[in-house]
């Protein structure tokens, strides 16, 4: 099964995520995420370099945007690729996550695409026969 996929958006980018259960669509959210915004030049994470992150959301769309969001945060203000994560904790409206992360270095990582932030615009978190998937917009 596919990860995820990118669909056309106006001046912004749209990305669909899928998964076999809610956990899986989460961790597949943060690869496509990793893949868009870095050029894979062997990015690998330093040992005992990680991070745990707890997030909340209303609902599991709020949730996955409030996840989104602190992954973003984490390249953006703090210069952090998340290269992997591990659901270490999954409910309706909590989660919490291992994230395996390396320092962003110009000269070692090309940036691919620059996402400035997680919209609510067309989102959606739905279950289908046999996956679950969400499709979220980008501002870039």
């Amino acid at each position: 099964m596919k990860k995820y996929e990118l669909f056309d958006h106006t001046a912004d980018i749209g990305i669909e995520f899928f998964g076999r259960t809610k956990k899986e669509l989460f961790t597949n959210a943060i690869v496509a995420l990793k893949d868009i915004m870095i050029e894979e030049n062997e990015i690998k994470p330093l040992q005992g370099h990680g991070k745990k992150v707890a997030v909340e959301g209303a609902d599991t769309a709020d949730l996955l945007v409030n996840f989104l969001r602190e992954v973003l945060y984490l390249f953006n203000g703090k210069r952090l690729i998340t290269v992997s994560c591990v659901m270490t904790g999954f409910a309706a409206r909590r989660l919490t996550a291992e994230l395996a992360l390396v320092r962003y270095r110009p000269e070692k990582h090309t940036v691919r695409t620059e996402l400035k932030a997680v919209t609510y615009h067309g989102l959606s978190v739905v279950k289908e026969k046999t996956r679950w998937k969400a499709r979220v917009i980008f501002d870039v």
